[in-house]
């Protein structure tokens, strides 16, 4: 399926990507120390947070599957999409003040004092492989579709945008970062708004007429019977409330969200934030999903291997030259958001819990090299473990694999890093006896999903995970109670989050 592009939409991509290097460019020498260049120096505006939080929470990703399911399924992708808005406005409400309080220079740096430093070393160490595969996840699937669908070549799919993730990030730091994200925010924008009147019009084409209010009625008298369902096959009410309760851990805890809560200028325009991100959360998914909805009317044959095509399948068949570089400008710009905001995290983290932790006399020159050797680091190991999972025999099990290995590690580390920011009951000790009980719990169903597939489905595999956890810190609160200057600590490091 892969054929040469015009020499307009290369033209279009490396304007794309001229721009994203210039504003890494322009805030090299605005990044003057660590703080800066991973916190923005809490003076980052709401509104551009938001947007860079709404942006890192998708990739190319939503491009693939999403559409796939759009096109099968109808309004199903829809619904799953909207179950970001209750867990992002929940998030507002009362999260959004607490991770401003608590997070200082990473993520994370409040466990080793809400727990203890070897649960803060533990979840750094056990964090850092999950970021490094989800985000060769997302550099893989910008590059398969991109090269695969819409023939630009894969290898270089993948290559240049890993290495100008790295660079803009490398220079700028977090302000970069969010800069970029809305640069791509309208990027993607452009696309959403083009697209929808496009496929109307060829709806309408369909049926010998002309107009978008023709088009629509071609639209709803074509589509299959139960098309605008909420749920449909195995996306039942009960698949719909466990991926809730998997994305809104997600939302709560991803290292690069976090920060978009604690950059913010002020706890108010944290909340501020969450409800700007609740919003675009709500308004997109129908005008993103609704051309591979209308694809299934004026596209019927499009065949069940190719699923994974249909947004590039339509795009090709409506959108003039010059704009499939738009597209694919777009699809970049959904993963680029996302992998820069990992890549400035994941290298806080790293900078922070585990650099500073071995040199603690570092001067903040010497922090800011870390930060910046950490960050290449970083985009170094996702590139260069996309590459390895192109090439591997099996790559599209990996993929699921993949998938399923986080619904094991998720309940175990969101959870304490949720319950640390509320409760006092709940003693240092608990943390780690919760998080070593649920992974140990997690692995054990998924080994034992060799012999019953079922425990490795996601409702049986967060259940598990989630219920070991919490027993986790109910016995871990029993058998390691606090000495008492260690629950004077706790109180007063939760009072603080609610004063």
């Amino acid at each position: 399926m892969q054929t040469e592009l015009p020499f307009t939409d290369y033209a279009v991509i490396a304007a794309f990507f001229a721009v994203m290097i210039g504003v890494g460019v322009f805030y090299s020498r605005r990044a003057k120390n660590a703080d800066q260049f991973f916190g923005g120096d809490k003076s980052v505006p709401w509104w551009l947070s938001g947007i860079s939080f709404y942006m890192n929470s998708f990739s190319a990703l939503a491009f693939v599957m999403y559409s796939a399911l759009a096109y099968q399924y109808g309004w199903v992708p829809v619904t799953v999409s909207w179950l970001s808005v209750p867990a992002v406005l929940l998030g507002a409400r009362f999260l959004a003040v607490r991770w401003r309080r608590a997070a200082k220079g990473s993520p994370i740096d409040y466990i080793a004092e809400r727990y203890t430093p070897a649960m803060c070393k533990a979840l750094a160490w056990l964090g850092l492989p999950m970021q490094f595969l989800d985000n060769a996840l997302k550099l893989l699937a910008i590059g398969t579709v991109v090269g695969v669908g819409l023939g630009f070549p894969l290898a270089w799919a993948i290559s240049i945008s890993g290495a100008i993730i790295v660079l803009y990030t490398f220079l700028g730091g977090l302000k970069a970062t969010l800069v970029c994200d809305f640069i791509q925010f309208f990027v993607i924008l452009v696309v959403v708004f083009a697209l929808p009147p496009l496929c109307l019009g060829r709806l309408a084409a369909l049926d010998g007429g002309s107009g978008l209010a023709h088009g629509m009625t071609v639209f709803l008298d074509r589509v299959p019977k139960g098309f605008f369902a909420f749920t449909a096959g195995k996306y039942t009410w009960a698949y719909m409330l466990v991926f809730f309760l998997l994305v809104g851990s997600t939302l709560s805890t991803n290292w690069s969200l976090v920060q978009r809560y604690y950059a913010t200028r002020s706890e108010k325009d944290a909340k501020k934030m969450a409800y700007l991100v609740a919003t675009l959360l709500f308004v997109g998914p129908p005008l993103f999903f609704f051309p591979a909805m209308a694809a299934r009317v004026f596209l019927p044959e499009i065949p069940a291997d190719q699923m994974n095509s249909v947004y590039a399948v339509l795009c090709k068949s409506v959108l003039p030259v010059g704009m499939i570089g738009m597209v694919i400008a777009a699809m970049f710009s959904a993963t680029m958001s996302s992998l820069a905001g990992n890549f400035n995290a994941v290298a806080s983290v790293m900078t922070n819990e585990l650099y500073a932790k071995f040199d603690r006399n570092a001067t903040p020159r010497r922090k800011m090299i870390a930060a910046r050797v950490t960050t290449v680091l970083t985009g170094a190991a996702v590139i260069g473990l996309t590459f390895v999972m192109q090439y591997a025999q099996g790559a599209d099990d990996l993929f699921n694999l993949s998938n399923k290995v986080f619904g094991v590690f998720l309940p175990p580390i969101a959870i304490p890093m949720l319950v640390g920011l509320f409760s006092k009951r709940v003693t240092k000790r608990a943390g780690m006896a919760a998080l070593l009980l649920g992974i140990v719990a997690g692995l054990s169903g998924f080994i034992a999903g060799a012999w019953w597939p079922v425990l490795r489905e996601m409702i049986p595999s967060y259940t598990i995970g989630a219920t070991a956890t919490v027993i986790g810190l109910i016995l871990g609160s029993i058998l390691y109670p606090d000495k008492r200057d260690e629950r004077e600590a706790v109180c007063a490091f939760v009072e603080k989050l609610e004063a």
